[in-house]
């Protein structure tokens, strides 16, 4: 029982959490080799960077790694809910302590005392994540089967703005991997946390 007090992320949450970050790598190299093909912005993004090497392999690694972040965001979500995690870790979220806690992160005294709780900042983070994913798999839906799902694609207002909203949901997931790794390095108890479990 007291091996149990000790854990801060169960086995299952390491788990989703790293094959959500290989999903999320490859989806957005590959994602960026796509774009370079047909660009909608006036720039490009470096080839190093990108997956696949001609738009036909990125594609592949696209819809490889469309699964796997499907599969494995549908488990985590499932899991999170019916433990009462989501609700526990979450919830609630309060715009006041929210606006302190982003001014303390600012400030660099964001407090980090116990791993198991999240701040404010770490709540509403999170929570954009999901909803951001489940944009990207709606637009991404649109830009794959775009004739079966007719309904969907008029609600992004069409196939060009489907791909505009899916490009910003993969740069704004972007920006919070840049984040999040920052504060990994910031507090890196956390990165063994989620290797180990403690």
């Amino acid at each position: 029982m007291n091996g149990q007090a000790n854990v801060i992320h169960p086995a299952w949450l390491r788990i989703t959490h790293w094959l959500n970050a290989v999903a999320v790598v490859v989806l957005a190299t590959s994602g960026w080799r796509i774009y370079n093909a047909a660009q909608f912005f006036p720039f490009e993004l470096p080839r190093a960077l990108t997956l696949g090497g001609w738009l036909g392999g990125a594609l592949q690694w696209h819809f490889a790694a469309m699964w796997l972040l499907v599969a494995n965001g549908l488990l985590y979500l499932i899991i999170n809910i019916v433990s009462g995690r989501l609700r526990r870790q979450f919830f609630p979220l309060s715009p006041r302590l929210l606006l302190a806690d982003f001014a303390a992160a600012l400030k660099g005294k964001l407090a980090h005392a116990d791993p198991r709780h999240y701040n404010m900042v770490q709540r509403a983070a999170y929570l954009f994540v999901m909803l951001d994913c489940i944009v990207l798999v709606l637009s991404g839906l649109v830009l794959w089967k775009s004739v079966q799902f007719p309904l969907l694609r008029e609600l992004m207002g069409g196939y060009e703005s489907a791909r505009r909203v899916h490009f910003i949901a993969m740069a704004l997931l972007t920006g919070f991997v840049g984040v999040h790794l920052l504060m990994v390095a910031l507090v890196p108890r956390t990165l063994v946390a989620m290797l180990r479990g403690r």
